[in-house]
């Protein structure tokens, strides 16, 4: 944190979106890492499928992005969460973007809530331990690892 950051205010989570400061944006992340998975779209239909395959900058261990600062840079198809993309099921429905973006209250497991970052892993909606790095498979292997445990 630096002087010029914006505080965090009391319960920002429950504010819309558009709402939030910078900061309160990047604090009501949960850090699951599902929007790291690469996702599969359908060209016929538009349905959006989620693989275990994730970004390769992903520490799948942690779930935080090694390259966080330069990830746009570094991964040009990397999605950028706003207002919009929020809506969308690019993300997950377990994301609070997405959640906050409904109108709908976090879960009792975000770590906003429950003060433990290990609650997303308990709570069995962390990647941690369950991915692969997309770069380890080749792309026309992609499909079969569509997974159902994420929804969207």
């Amino acid at each position: 944190m630096t002087l010029t950051d914006p505080p965090l205010r009391d319960r920002f989570w429950t504010l819309p979106l558009g709402q939030l400061n910078s900061r309160e944006w990047e604090a009501l992340c949960d850090g699951c890492g599902r929007c790291c998975l690469v996702k599969l779209e359908d060209e016929d239909s538009g349905e959006v499928v989620f693989t275990d395959l994730s970004c390769r900058y992903l520490d799948t261990r942690r779930c935080r992005c090694q390259v966080y600062a330069q990830r746009r840079r570094k991964v040009p198809g990397c999605l950028q969460v706003t207002e919009e993309m929020a809506r969308s099921d690019w993300l997950p429905a377990s994301c609070a973007y997405r959640l906050r973006a409904e109108d709908k209250p976090l879960p009792e497991w975000h770590p906003l809530l429950s003060g433990d970052p290990g609650s997303v892993r308990a709570a069995g909606i962390s990647v941690a331990g369950r991915v692969v790095p997309e770069n380890r498979v080749a792309e026309r292997d992609w499909e079969d690892h569509v997974i159902h445990w994420v929804e969207n």
